[in-house]
């Protein structure tokens, strides 16, 4: 029974810990480390529920609903610790988050449920994007602009996906893939 629940735990341990981040918005060490932890659930969560053969449109769910929080949250962070710096970028965050927006507007209306599609190139971005956070807590910002054109790239690519298919896939591994999402273990 316990074995059942292991991903979907891990999973709401990272959204019990999610709102403690702001609290730490002032201090960039422990900031980095909550979100190196919550990180790690991220990683964990699927692996396990993969491995043990309990993955479940809930914890799939969980998981989209964990990465858009967490992803928010870094987000002001890194406004915050930026400050007038992050206007090179804005744009580029402005229209990602548009076009994911778009994109779950798109799966709600055409297949009625919430939906981020596990892409490589979504998997990518996410690697990227978790990185970012101690790139700029370094002074590296720089790093951040491949990070910004493929989150666009992904975004862009994850339409075309929701706007071209006739049912979802959200395992979709992407446009330049040919063949089965997934091999199941």
């Amino acid at each position: 029974m316990l074995r059942k629940h292991t991903a979907n735990a891990i999973t709401l341990s990272r959204i019990v810990l999610l709102p403690f981040l702001p609290l730490a918005y002032g201090d960039a060490g422990l900031f980095c480390t909550l979100y190196l932890i919550c990180g790690a659930t991220d990683m964990v969560d699927g692996w396990i529920a993969r491995k043990t053969g309990t993955h479940s449109q809930l914890g799939a769910k969980l998981d989209s609903a964990a990465d858009l929080i967490l992803f928010a949250a870094v987000l002001v962070w890194c406004w915050l610790r930026l400050g007038p710096d992050v206007l090179p970028f804005l744009p580029w965050i402005i229209l990602t988050i548009a076009v994911r927006g778009l994109n779950l507007i798109i799966a709600a209306w055409k297949y009625r449920t919430f939906a981020i599609l596990h892409t490589w190139g979504n998997k990518l971005t996410g690697g990227l994007l978790f990185v970012a956070p101690f790139m700029i807590a370094w002074g590296r910002l720089g790093w951040l602009w491949p990070a910004c054109i493929l989150s666009v790239l992904s975004a862009a690519e994850e339409l075309v996906l929701l706007l071209r298919s006739r049912s979802l896939d959200i395992n979709e591994r992407g446009l330049l893939f040919k063949g089965p999402t997934r091999v199941e273990p």
